[in-house]
């Protein structure tokens, strides 16, 4: 019994001093350790000599997995508009919606100043299938500037009545602005890159609440407001493609513009500026 006891005593020292032993102590002298650096003086010796000491960590992959919702708050549009002219000017003519001699040369657009503006207040993309394919929808506001390449272009109200005048604006344009809710359905080929490659295809639903008239010659400005007999809805084709950085979207509409008169499916394209 006496031998044992003596054993388990030996045994719990040995523990002991095995666990007080630091694998990666310094050698023996004086250390001071700052942030990852550990100084070590050794025995009869002044010099030190610096140890780094580097931590590993493994990263978080869980905390890369995007989100199952995610918004992008204002976003803007910057693009043109422009409409492809079906109309049938000799029954519009008859019907007293054009003067005589409108046509679709005169009815023509600049293409370079009639401009599209779109301001999202928001949109939402829900994750669908393992974040490659996603809903996206949102709400904002479509600004369209029709500006005619023929500069004495006039249009009354009360009834609508498009003529020309003898006198040649610097500027003549029709504006229509939509509050617009789009839909698409999203592919997403990199979802866990917030700058990736992707399309995104649906429709959207406007509903046109401002439109006028607007002419301009030197610093005289004459605005005529009213619908002019345009559609109050506006159904689109619509679509996004995201090249990296660059984003382009386009729409095109389902019907003619106007409830009555001329036959002009309007379209729009541009650059997109969005987070995603």
């Amino acid at each position: 019994m006496k031998r044992i006891s003596t054993l388990c005593v030996a045994l719990c020292t040995f523990i002991t001093g095995f666990s007080q032993t630091d694998s990666t102590k310094a050698p023996e002298g004086d250390t001071i350790r700052i942030g990852g650096m550990i100084i070590i003086r050794k025995p009869g010796s002044k010099d030190r000599e610096v140890v780094r000491d580097r931590e590993y960590k493994m990263k978080n992959r869980r905390g890369d997995k995007p989100s199952n919702l995610s918004t992008n708050w204002w976003i803007v549009d910057l693009g043109f508009s422009n409409y492809n002219d079906e109309s049938n000017y000799t029954a519009a003519t008859l019907n007293n919606f054009v003067a005589p001699g409108i046509g679709k040369e005169e009815m023509k657009l600049k293409t370079g100043r009639s401009r599209n503006v779109n301001v999202w207040f928001f949109m939402q993309k829900l994750n669908v299938a393992k974040h490659v394919v996603n809903l996206k929808y949102g709400l904002g506001l479509e600004l369209n500037n029709y500006h005619f390449d023929d500069g004495t272009i006039l249009m009354a109200k009360n009834p609508t009545f498009i003529s020309q005048g003898a006198t040649e604006f610097k500027k003549v344009k029709l504006a229509a602005d939509y509050l617009t809710v789009p839909i698409m359905l999203n592919f997403d080929f990199t979802p866990k890159r917030r700058k990736g490659f992707g399309i995104s295809a649906g429709i959207s639903g406007g509903y046109l609440y401002s439109s006028r008239y607007k002419s301009k010659e030197g610093n005289n400005v004459d605005k005529v407001k009213d619908d002019f007999n345009l559609e109050r809805f506006k159904l689109s084709y619509i679509g996004e493609l995201s090249l990296g950085p660059v984003r382009l979207y386009g729409s095109y509409a389902m019907k003619n513009m106007w409830e009555k008169g001329l036959d002009m499916t309007p379209y729009n394209f541009g650059f997109r500026l969005s987070n995603w």
